[in-house]
């Protein structure tokens, strides 16, 4: 499956994307932004790696303090839209 195109929040810049789009200068299919794959799994790399050590990390306590927090942000959004 392909992946659109990432649409500029800028008024003029999306203008120009769509008239870019329309006279053939850019394909629809790709994005003009491409990323260093060597850098994208880098990155990834790192993160895997510090979520672990973030976790071995912390006390079962603060485990906790984080994961009540966590799910009374997510129920008070729950409420705030039923």
């Amino acid at each position: 499956m392909t992946k659109h195109p990432k649409r500029p929040r800028d008024p003029a810049q999306l203008a120009k994307f769509i008239v870019d789009l329309a006279t053939g200068n850019v394909e629809s299919g790709t994005t003009s932004d491409k990323k260093n794959q060597a850098a994208v799994a880098l990155g990834r790399l790192g993160g895997k790696r510090g979520g672990a050590a973030r976790a071995a990390k912390l006390t079962p306590e603060r485990r906790t303090e984080i994961a009540r927090k966590a799910a009374s942000k997510r129920w008070a959004a729950k409420v705030d839209k039923g």
